[in-house]
């Protein structure tokens, strides 16, 4: 039999205290106001040529918190990986996040993935006690929103 030997614990202390006057960021209360913003923070550049998924990390009162870019992927899809997703919204200490990835195919409409992936976040929210709010599919052009189309 192999004995170990035992091993301490480090005590971990949690703080947060950003850099910033929480009542001068951004507050969003409408599905075009994170459509704007996440927009803002967008390339251009690459909005049409590949798939990326980003996220707005909220605290309880809607103020942005900060952005996030997840992943970037190819012509026909990108991986959002929800320990990704939820590691930078703990950090965050974020109370909610926004969804958002674009289609460059310019179709506005949610696929089958999509619709999985966010029920699965959603899921995965209500354990952490973090919401999701939205999940965006954007273009240049315009945007879906799933809260407003009533799939969240």
């Amino acid at each position: 039999m192999v004995q170990y030997k035992s091993f301490e614990v480090a005590e971990v202390n949690l703080t947060y205290s950003p850099s910033y006057k929480i009542a001068d960021r951004p507050k969003i209360s409408t599905s075009k106001e994170a459509y704007d913003l996440v927009l803002a923070q967008w390339d251009l550049n690459k909005i049409n040529l590949l798939e990326e998924f980003k996220v707005l990390l909220l605290n309880r009162g809607n103020r942005v918190l900060g952005f996030i870019n997840i992943s970037q992927g190819g012509i026909t899809g990108t991986v959002a990986d929800p320990k990704l997703i939820f590691v930078a919204a703990l950090k965050a200490a974020a109370s909610y996040i926004i969804l958002a990835h674009n289609h460059p195919s310019e179709n506005l409409k949610a696929s089958a993935e999509d619709l999985r992936l966010t029920k699965k976040l959603v899921e995965a929210g209500k354990l952490l006690d973090i919401l999701v709010m939205d999940h965006l599919i954007i273009t240049k052009e315009g945007y879906s929103s799933f809260c407003d189309e009533g799939l969240i």
